[in-house]
């Protein structure tokens, strides 16, 4: 796990490895100049006399997948977080974020992991591999009188400081909100001056579905005790998502005592939360899944099923055929609706990632059309009594954009956030509320001690 830097010889391109999961490619959306420019800011991390051999390189992956990965320079051996005593670092605090670093970037645990994306659909641990490189090796040198900074993934270099200041300092995205657009933040990406999205990714913080799924499961709970009293069947909880934070719905669903059926459609998504033993039963056919959702209902079961589909048809099917839905809440990526958080009814996930890139003008619509069918269905489970939350992930406010019946007349919201109705009121107005702590040491008896 030594790294010395970035490597002074320039190593041969490497093809896709289609073992993982990869990145959608993302839309054309810099001008000419501006390509140049992008092309001139990945150069700068490597010296001129390099330059003229790896520009034709990255000039393609600009031009093929809408961002410059570097692919040629991501390591070729698995990377995973190890332990400690892996890393020879001058100091215990550089060895733990280099250990989270990995982490966040093991194929087991990150989305895109070749791309460099642990969650979200751009939740970045970096820009490009040249990044890792350089960050890993700030963190071999790094004493603890020291302090690295960060600048979206770029090393701005180490600081003087002291062994009571931090030992890493990180921005991501800095963009003025009301004076920037998601193009600005896609253009920004692109040029590879800025990452935005997905708070833990970036700052080398991410634990995996296993944090979130303490706080979903306090939340479906109290939702199922606030909403379903003297309710003689199983609760069913209905939503979307099996991704990195996404997938600890139905984890959480078969703790809380209710039949969880979530959404997914990604198979890659679905396969590695049914391998893992989350998901329980996953079904590709919606008649097959309704016999079995009220088999589960009906027997009182506290099970976990993936509908393998799109969740637009998931929500029509059940309001059409009448089916009782206790609860309900969607955990798709929309604060990144147009580059992969969020995939349209109709259209297949190769079929939508081909769409992002060649016609995005298209794939917007499709998806604010198929925001507008699920809010529809929504409306139409929630009349016959359905308690649906917003879970944290714009679907509110993405809908509302759409057009979606979503809006009441004095234009609050149709449905509470589940901060609103459900954590706020029940924890975090008394002062307490679900923890994270990561036990860097990665041993069984401090995981016990915490």
């Amino acid at each position: 796990m030594i790294n010395e830097g970035i490597p002074s010889q320039i190593p041969p391109e490497i093809p896709l490895d289609d073992s993982v999961n990869h990145a959608p490619v993302r839309k054309d959306i810099l001008s000419k100049e501006e390509k140049r420019l992008a092309l001139a800011n990945a150069l700068r991390y490597f010296p001129a006399s390099q330059h003229a051999d790896l520009a034709p390189g990255f000039a393609r992956e600009l031009k093929q997948y809408g961002r410059i990965y570097m692919y040629r320079y991501r390591p070729q051996k698995p990377i995973t977080a190890g332990r400690l005593e892996d890393y020879p670092a001058k100091c215990p605090q550089a060895a733990a974020i280099m250990l989270m670093i990995n982490n966040n970037l093991d194929a087991a645990v990150a989305q895109h992991p070749h791309e460099l994306i642990t969650y979200g659909g751009n939740g970045a641990v970096f820009q490009n591999w040249a990044q890792y490189h350089l960050c890993m090796h700030y963190l071999l040198q790094m004493t603890e009188e020291q302090t690295l900074v960060l600048y979206s993934g770029h090393p701005l270099g180490l600081f003087p400081s002291s062994k009571e200041a931090p030992r890493l300092v990180i921005t991501n995205g800095m963009v003025i909100p009301n004076y920037s657009s998601r193009d600005h933040w896609e253009k920004l990406n692109a040029l590879g001056v800025s990452q935005y999205g997905q708070m833990t990714a970036g700052s080398f913080m991410y634990i995996g579905p296993q944090g979130i799924v303490h706080g979903t499961t306090i939340t479906i709970k109290n939702a199922a005790r606030m909403r379903t009293q003297g309710n003689k069947d199983s609760v069913l909880f209905v939503s979307s998502g099996l991704g990195g934070m996404s997938g600890a719905q139905p984890k959480a669903s078969r703790i809380a005592g209710v039949v969880g059926v979530i959404a997914e459609i990604d198979p890659r998504a679905t396969a590695k939360r049914y391998g893992q033993g989350w998901v329980d039963e996953v079904y590709h056919n919606l008649e097959s899944l309704t016999v079995r959702i009220l088999e589960a209902k009906k027997g009182r079961e506290a099970v976990s099923l993936a509908y393998q589909g799109n969740v637009v048809d998931l929500w029509e099917h059940l309001a059409q055929e009448g089916i009782q839905v206790e609860l309900g809440s969607d955990q798709t990526s929309l604060h990144n609706p147009f580059s992969g958080g969020y995939y349209p009814v109709g259209y297949s996930l190769e079929e939508s990632r081909k769409m992002i890139a060649g016609d995005p003008e298209h794939f917007e619509e499709a998806v604010r059309l198929s925001l507008r069918r699920q809010v529809r269905a929504i409306n139409t489970l929630a009349s016959r009594g359905m308690y649906f939350f917003d879970y944290g992930n714009a679907f509110l406010l993405e809908a509302s954009r759409a057009g979606a019946d979503i809006i009441l007349e004095k234009g609050k919201f149709r449905y509470p956030s589940y901060v609103q109705d459900i954590m706020g009121p029940l924890f975090f107005d008394y002062g307490f509320g679900p923890f994270r702590w990561v036990c860097t040491s990665s041993l069984e008896e401090d995981l016990l001690e915490t």
